[in-house]
């Protein structure tokens, strides 16, 4: 793991930073760069355990034709038009084919909530999310047509530096509390655990302690 200490201005896209002073005439922010590479294979194992159990929950459907047939260990006879509720990994495999529509129309406001506590937080405190937010999320982006998709993007990217800020500042300064753990996403808890860690051991190696 490699620590650099650096100053960038507020125009930077890295923001994950410290409020700072002035420096060449513009407003700029204290970095601590962490090139630490976190292992992929970490936030792989967190996504899938929650996708997991988002994919067992039930979702409503409507029948778009008749249709019987065997799905796993589920029986399915229906007719078009008719409605039920069916695990959502179901209702993806009869929608890839046209069979049903998924009735999941609360997801759109689910994040549209999510974005606007975000927004109106106080700049020190984070706006509670569901440990599998950032799943739902990427599922129900997943489904958007390319415009929409590119236009809420540009909201959740916001939504995810405005957090990450948050985040590095807390985590520098404190470990992760109860508390503040039921605010984070489960990706964010174990970003918290990393950044706090690292700039914990960043601190005992600069500043030598006089015993």
């Amino acid at each position: 793991m490699e620590l650099r200490v650096g100053v960038i201005d507020t125009n930077s896209k890295l923001k994950y930073s410290y409020p700072g002073k002035r420096y060449n005439g513009f407003k700029c922010l204290y970095l601590i760069v962490v090139t630490y590479t976190i292992p992929f294979s970490m936030f792989e194992n967190i996504h899938s355990t929650y996708d997991l159990a988002y994919l067992m929950e039930e979702v409503r459907i409507t029948y778009n034709r008749d249709v019987k047939l065997s799905v796993a260990n589920m029986q399915l006879d229906s007719r078009g038009g008719d409605i039920a509720s069916v695990p959502r990994w179901v209702a993806k495999v009869l929608s890839q084919d046209n069979l049903v529509e998924i009735q999941d129309n609360e997801t759109s406001s689910y994040v549209s909530r999510a974005l606007n506590r975000e927004r109106i937080a106080k700049p020190h405190d984070l706006s509670t999310l569901d440990p599998d937010f950032y799943v739902r999320v990427n599922d129900y982006l997943k489904g958007l047509k390319e415009r929409e998709r590119e236009n809420l993007m540009i909201s959740i990217n916001s939504f995810v530096t405005a957090r990450l800020e948050k985040i590095v500042k807390l985590a520098a300064a404190s470990p992760l509390s109860p508390e503040l753990a039921e605010k984070l996403s489960a990706e964010e808890r174990y970003l918290y655990d990393i950044v706090h860690n690292s700039t914990d051991s960043f601190k005992g190696k600069v500043i030598k302690r006089f015993d």
